[in-house]
């Protein structure tokens, strides 16, 4: 899923920047901040629980950073009505405590011993621990989203369900179907639907028109594929630690991302599309040679090529779904985020 890279809760400076989102307008862009600082107040007070132990562990990667890209997503579109309705920041809030209590979880399952540049609560207290704080943090999501209503309520839900299927997808395999295609749908259960969520959340509490919501609902699935499909190919193509980890750290631990399963598809027969399913087919490329060939490979390949253009592809569908929408700054902004995806890996 799109990861947060570290970025200590309230300090805002440079994020927007961080995310390619531009916020030219200056009321826009205190409103938004404003509605973020009040998220952060929120987080603290819905993660506490009588037991100390649980607070600790609640607050770990709270306290560790991240974007907050669900909640400043909820924040923008809810521009598109009234952004100081109460109810704007607690949808807020339900939407980041949804997205933590997945990453407690992911650490698990991936046996992560590192998370936002901190030990992960998996690898600090015990499995059995962030799965149950990762259960907690769902249900402090359901609490504030009860305070919302039956429709906040319902959609939260549906939310985690997808989410619990794009999970499942992931961790049992294709099966019988295109690796792509099941690639692809993993990303929207897992990644997608939480962003589209968000989005919704903004538009609806800010009481944007219906159509609008809509509107703001098929971005949000369409940017967050973009955003996850984008760091798929800054893993392979980027120098530098522009994707929050080690390039080319997915094809050391084997994860089949879009290039790499663009590649294994490709009937290619010139003897580098050759080399590189070969390479490829041999699963997690732990020796540091085969790694750095099938590195260069992937850099020089078509099929690195072909996924720069799915991204591409993804990033103008999300423009695409903004356009019943006013031409408002906040419209703009949510367009540089399209225009941040499509450039960031050419």
């Amino acid at each position: 899923m799109v990861e947060d890279v570290v970025n200590p809760a309230g300090e805002h400076s440079g994020q927007f920047g961080a995310l390619g989102l531009h916020l030219a307008d200056p009321r826009v862009e205190a409103s938004v901040l404003g509605v973020l600082d009040r998220v952060e107040t929120e987080l603290r007070a819905s993660v506490a629980s009588a037991d100390p132990l649980v607070t600790d562990a609640a607050r770990h990667l709270l306290e560790a950073g991240g974007k907050r890209f669900r909640p400043l997503l909820v924040a923008l579109c809810a521009q598109f009505g009234d952004p100081d309705t109460a109810q704007v920041v607690p949808a807020a809030v339900v939407m980041e405590l949804t997205h933590l209590a997945t990453l407690y979880h992911d650490d698990v399952m991936d046996e992560a011993a590192v998370r936002r540049g901190a030990p992960s609560a998996n690898s600090r207290w015990t499995n059995s621990v962030a799965i149950l704080v990762g259960d907690y943090l769902f249900a402090r999501a359901a609490d504030v989203a009860a305070d919302l209503g039956p429709e906040a309520v319902r959609l939260q839900a549906r939310t985690f369900a997808r989410l619990v299927h794009g999970q499942i997808a992931e961790t049992v395999g294709p099966r019988d179907t295109d690796p792509v295609a099941h690639y692809l749908h993993v990303i929207a259960e897992k990644t997608g639907s939480l962003i589209a969520t968000s989005a919704r959340f903004g538009g609806m509490f800010g009481g944007a028109p219906a159509a609008q919501v809509e509107a703001l609902a098929g971005y949000g699935e369409i940017i967050g594929v973009a955003f996850q499909l984008s760091d798929d190919l800054l893993d392979i193509a980027s120098e530098s630690m522009q994707s929050g980890k080690t390039p080319g750290t997915d094809l050391r631990e084997g994860v089949p991302t879009l290039p790499v399963l663009y590649a294994l598809a490709s009937d290619d027969l010139d003897a580098a599309s050759v080399r590189l399913r070969e390479i490829l087919a041999t699963g997690p490329l732990v020796d540091d040679a085969l790694h750095a060939e099938a590195l260069t490979l992937l850099r020089e390949s078509p099929a690195l090529k072909r996924a720069r253009e799915t991204v591409r592809s993804y990033a103008e569908d999300a423009r695409a779904r903004l356009a019943p929408l006013p031409d408002t700054p906040a419209r703009r902004a949510l367009e540089s985020l399209c225009d941040y995806i499509a450039d960031r890996t050419s």
